[in-house]
C-alpha cells in the first residue's frame, strides 16, 4: 500500500465518522484541539498526519484509533 493510499483511507474514515456524529469540521477541530483547515486537509489526504494528531482525532470522535486506519472498501 502506498503512503498516499493510507492518507486517503484515513481521510475518508475521519470524514465518515465525523459525519455519522453530525459534527462539522470546525467542531471536530475544536474537540481535537486542532485547526479547522487542518481537518479539511486531512479529509482530502493533503496532510501527512502525526500519530499524536491521529490520537487526538480518535479521542475527539470517541472511537478506537484503529478504526481510522481500516480500509473498508
Amino acid at each position: 500500500m502506498s503512503s498516499n493510499s493510507i492518507l486517503e483511507i484515513f481521510g475518508r474514515n475521519v470524514q465518515k465518522y465525523r459525519k455519522e456524529q453530525r459534527l462539522s469540521q470546525e467542531k471536530l477541530a475544536e474537540y481535537a484541539g486542532l485547526h479547522r483547515t487542518y481537518i479539511g486537509m486531512i479529509e482530502r489526504a493533503e496532510k501527512n498526519i502525526t500519530l499524536v494528531n491521529i490520537e487526538k482525532i480518535a479521542k475527539a470522535l470517541n472511537i478506537n484509533l484503529t478504526k481510522l486506519l481500516e480500509n473498508n472498501e
